[in-house]
């Protein structure tokens, strides 16, 4: 009867969504899962052995005590259920607490198969071990590994976001960005506040494709929290996104700096991995066109990939033309040779855009330059794909 009426008390409090845990999940969160599957099955003994554990091992994880009280609670004949009931709705902590709960194990359920990828990444470069994606509606981290141009999920975890959700636009809005990144570098704890923890991971944002929005605000980090808790509420931050001190130490290890791409996304979808095929191959297709063009000097074809609304370097479409018709008709020859190319599909955008980054080697028969680039490729109402922002990173 005991059993009966916690697993109707978890349901109430965290919602009837706890899937099993995976093999790839690891640490505090998986016994904290564990434990919840256990009330579920009825088996209120071995989760409270498992919570007493978990709570002994992370005594800040706010969470896993709340719901260890309340089944020491049970177990006592105490009526909990009221108790939570009440809880709930006269304490704002408690509130946040649940929030936490249903959030982390939504994000349980929405766990990949083998062999799913993300629909925003169409192609990661080789010279990328591992890439990061966001899922921010769901605030979940997953970590990939590049395995010869195939993605695999190495790890993944909660993660918390700005406390006025995704979508960020401006200075002070509370928002989380929408985009792809990069990390810049390491900032080591003793450097920060105690509101950091262990330490932080800053993004590049804003990013050109911010910029070119006019988007606003800076300070944009992957960070830990304050060594008193082990986690935060789902919405919580200024912007950043947070995790539990011993996850950020973790995906610390897989970063490479100025180049490990971390996507934000308010939509992210899991695919399998066949079908970003024909999307990758129609990208790479239109790409290799474009050096094709520029590398025999057909400037009129080149230039007919680029938007009216193409801007670059402080030039717009028509300044860009001409530089463009004066400069190859200098020329005696041009070579353009891509490689380390990613392509991916850029999250948050009203409209289809498609983000190239690949190195580029230019040489002419008297200038030879190597550059990072990034295309910003726009699908137009006729159907056609043109670039509306180019830059060298």
């Amino acid at each position: 009867m005991i059993a009966g009426k916690f697993r109707a008390l978890a349901c109430a409090t965290l919602g009837c969504w706890m899937s099993a845990a995976t093999a790839i999940d690891a640490g505090p969160e998986r016994q904290f899962n564990e434990a919840v599957e256990l009330l579920r099955a009825g088996r209120s003994g071995e989760a409270l052995s498992t919570l007493e554990s978990l709570t002994r091992r992370e005594p800040n994880f706010r969470l896993a005590q709340l719901i260890y009280g309340e089944l020491l609670a049970a177990l006592s004949g105490a009526d909990a259920g009221k108790l939570v009931a009440t809880s709930m709705s006269t304490d704002a902590r408690l509130r946040d607490l649940a929030e936490e709960a249903r959030v982390r194990l939504a994000g349980e359920k929405a766990v990949p198969m083998p062999g799913m990828v993300p629909n925003v990444v169409l192609q990661l470069s080789e010279g990328f071990e591992h890439a990061i994606v966001v899922d921010l509606p769901r605030a979940r981290l997953y970590l990939l590994e590049n395995n010869g141009g195939e993605l695999s999920l190495l790890r993944h975890h909660y993660a918390a976001i700005g406390r006025n959700g995704s979508g960020k636009q401006v200075t002070g809005d509370m928002r989380t960005p929408v985009g792809l990144y990069h990390i810049t570098h390491w900032i080591d704890d003793d450097k920060l506040p105690e509101l950091y923890g262990a330490g932080a991971l800053p993004l590049d944002y804003p990013n050109a494709w911010d910029r070119h929005l006019r988007r606003t605000g800076s300070g944009i980090w992957l960070h830990g929290v304050p060594r008193d808790t082990y986690s935060r509420p789902p919405r919580s931050s200024e912007g950043c996104v947070t995790m539990a001190n011993v996850d950020l130490e973790a995906l610390r290890t897989h970063v490479r700096f100025g180049g490990t791409p971390v996507i934000l996304s308010d939509k992210l979808e899991w695919v399998p991995a066949d079908a970003v095929t024909p999307v990758r191959e129609a990208f790479m297709r239109r790409v290799e066109d474009w050096r094709a063009k520029w590398s025999a000097r057909d400037t009129e074809a080149y230039l007919a990939y680029y938007a009216d609304d193409f801007s670059a370097d402080g030039m717009g479409r028509a300044a860009f033309a001409a530089h463009k018709r004066r400069v190859n008709a200098s020329k005696k020859f041009i070579d353009i040779r891509l490689s380390d190319m990613s392509l991916f599909r850029y999250p948050g955008a009203e409209q289809d855009v498609l983000l190239a980054e690949f190195t580029m080697e230019y040489s002419s028969d008297n200038y030879a330059v190597t550059t990072r680039k990034q295309q910003f490729w726009r699908r137009e109402a006729d159907g056609a794909w043109k670039i509306i922002r180019e830059i060298n990173r």
